[in-house]
């Protein structure tokens, strides 16, 4: 934490490539891996302090036809997580200010994440909510790896 707070918002610029994404429910303490064992994404801090970020199942099924069928359709949308908006820093709290977002429940607010930056890795956790994919209440932690 330390070293996140000493290089400020300039240690979160870039574009990061994510390595894996674990969802814990609060109740149970399970964990699980919602976008699966090796799931897809980006993840982009800009210097004018625009953000966005994609995950994706990586194992997501190609529709049979360009235009999917409403099944097609459903399946797509629930091995995505996708959002975009402004982003400012607090100690080691990185805010994300939603203007954008795959689910409308999420535009207009902002998402806190705990970050840890380790060389060119980067650590984010979700603090204590409930998950737009579950509905529980869970913490998520998620690991980039910066895109050099």
């Amino acid at each position: 934490m330390a070293q996140a707070r000493q290089t400020g918002s300039a240690a979160l610029l870039g574009t990061w490539k994510l390595q894996s994404f674990t969802t814990e429910d609060l109740d149970t303490g399970e964990k699980t891996e919602l976008f699966g064992s090796q799931p897809g994404g980006y993840l982009n801090y800009s210097a004018d302090k625009r953000m966005y970020a994609i995950v994706v199942d990586k194992h997501r099924n190609a529709p049979a036809d360009l235009v999917p069928t409403d099944a097609e359709r459903i399946a797509l949308f629930n091995g995505l997580c996708a959002y975009a908006g402004t982003w400012s820093i607090e100690g080691d709290l990185v805010s994300h200010h939603v203007d954008t977002s795959w689910n409308e429940s999420w535009t207009g607010t902002i998402q806190l994440r705990r970050f840890r930056i380790d060389g060119n890795n980067l650590y984010l956790t979700t603090l204590p909510a409930r998950n737009p994919v579950t509905g529980k209440e869970c913490i998520s932690a998620l690991a980039w790896v910066k895109v050099e």
